[in-house]
């Protein structure tokens, strides 16, 4: 089923994350849904609090780019109560958008590599290095359980610039090319 993705504005998307349990009810069905509502919005991450549930959970879907870039790992995954050990390589730039944030991009500095630790669907753990745009990706959808959006890494003067975009945003007048929830 698609769901509706919370947009700017929306409280949810600034409350800290909830660690997830292994008895969490429909949790098959979630990740189903969230694999649904992405690709329909054509996104490759989505975390829970972009559908309104405050849970340490969020899924990554890189195989388009990777089928178009052999440099991109064939990533469709799911990250349950993630952690991120260490960060380490180059930081690099990147123009960053977010299926909350429509039709808003920015260049976002993060690290290049990481060392990450997340339990999967059946909540068996992982530990994995990655890098590139998983890492990056990665990255951004963490931030969502932390009660961070991109935006907040860009300038004051950037913010500056985009403020009255993310206000009509927030009173949701754009485009909408997917379902949405509006505060």
């Amino acid at each position: 089923m698609i769901l509706p993705i919370y947009i700017y504005g929306h409280d949810v998307l600034r409350k800290k994350c909830l660690q997830m349990k292994p008895d969490y009810p429909n949790l098959d069905n979630l990740i189903q849904n969230m694999f649904e509502t992405m690709k329909n919005a054509n996104g490759i991450g989505l975390s829970a609090p972009q559908i309104g549930l405050s849970v340490s959970l969020f899924i990554i879907d890189l195989t388009y780019y990777s089928a178009e870039d052999p440099t991109v790992p064939p990533v469709k995954e799911v990250f349950i109560n993630p952690e991120i050990i260490s960060e380490y390589g180059e930081i690099t730039t990147h123009n960053e958008g977010c299926l909350s944030i429509p039709d808003v991009r920015g260049d976002v500095q993060r690290p290049s590599e990481l060392d990450v630790r997340y339990f999967d669907e059946n909540f068996i753990e992982k530990r994995k290095k990655i890098e590139g745009l998983f890492a990056r990706v990665f990255q951004h959808e963490f931030d969502h359980l932390n009660k961070k959006l991109f935006i907040d890494h860009l300038s004051f003067m950037k913010k500056n610039m985009l403020n009255k975009k993310l206000n009509l945003i927030a009173r949701g007048k754009f485009n909408k090319s997917y379902p949405v929830k509006i505060k």
